[in-house]
């Protein structure tokens, strides 16, 4: 299930959190899916997160089930359990890989449910869960998507244990309201767009910065690397990957996923080089590929 919340609203707590699983996907399974809690306190550290909130954030994901207490060579750390790679994995298919436009011709995934009162927190958690999976709301109990979220839908139900209460189906849009006109009052398409074009606003002007740069500082890589993935995480996820003819005639997305594509490859190495000096004999020519 995803690991994002499909609300704006930003705590300092939730920040820390979602810092911490993008160091985590970015940084520690490139690592051999093992992190020194010392060299985590100190890299979060240079971002400008403090050693309570990047314990307290530890703490929370060994609690969750997303890490398990490892020591290696004397040095005190965590290991990313099976549960967090799986949905780092998960993760990755929209993160790293925008989402494409589906094809129109794929059809639709529809979701019905009808959740008794009795079990309303976990009818709150499916509304949120479909909403961060990029699923529209038609209705209150009805939500739709392209059809290959079927599989994403299946489980985020299934995980709730809520499927007894659902009707999901999957086809083509036959006939009624306008369906470019339906999309567009099922999702906050403007809003995503806005987003995107903040996006590369904020983050336009360092690239032609690096781009001429000859050295980047490997400690400047680091953090900016952890910002532009933090800040871009968010994207995806509220992005439903509508068919092309269904969005904005301008829609800015491509934009944006190639503005992220070139500071990634612009910071990526010098970024996993300096986290590699604060492993243990862990020298940067050791950094290995996400497994």
């Amino acid at each position: 299930m995803s690991d994002m919340d499909p609300v704006d609203t930003i705590t300092p707590s939730h920040q820390s959190r979602t810092v911490l699983i993008g160091f985590l996907g970015a940084i520690v399974r490139r690592m051999g899916n093992w992190m020194p809690i010392a060299g985590t306190v100190e890299l979060l550290g240079q971002f400008g997160l403090d050693q309570s909130s990047v314990r307290t954030g530890v703490f929370r994901l060994k609690q969750r089930g997303w890490l398990v207490p490892d020591t290696r060579e004397g040095t005190r750390g965590y290991s990313l359990a099976a549960e967090a790679l799986e949905s780092l994995a998960d993760g990755d298919k929209i993160v790293w890989h925008a989402r494409q436009p589906a094809d129109l011709s794929d059809g639709w995934c529809v979701v019905n449910f009808s959740v008794p009162e009795s079990t309303r927190t976990k009818r709150n958690q499916l509304r949120a869960h479909l909403s961060s999976l990029g699923f529209g709301n038609i209705s209150s109990a009805v939500w739709i998507a392209p059809a290959r979220m079927l599989p994403a839908a299946e489980r985020a139900i299934g995980e709730l244990d809520l499927m007894r209460h659902c009707a999901v189906f999957v086809g083509d849009y036959a006939a009624g309201q306008d369906l470019r006109t339906m999309v567009h009052a099922c999702w906050d398409l403007e809003g995503i767009d806005r987003r995107y074009r903040e996006f590369i606003d904020r983050h336009k002007d360092e690239t032609r910065v690096l781009e001429r740069s000859g050295v980047i500082d490997g400690q400047h890589a680091f953090v900016s690397y952890l910002a532009v993935i933090d800040d871009w995480r968010k994207l995806p996820f509220r992005d439903p990957g509508l068919p092309r003819e269904l969005l904005l005639d301008d829609w800015a997305a491509p934009a944006a996923g190639a503005l992220f594509e070139k500071l990634v490859a612009l910071l990526e190495g010098r970024a996993l080089a300096h986290a590699a000096s604060y492993w243990p004999t862990t020298p940067a020519s050791r950094v290995g590929p996400v497994v």
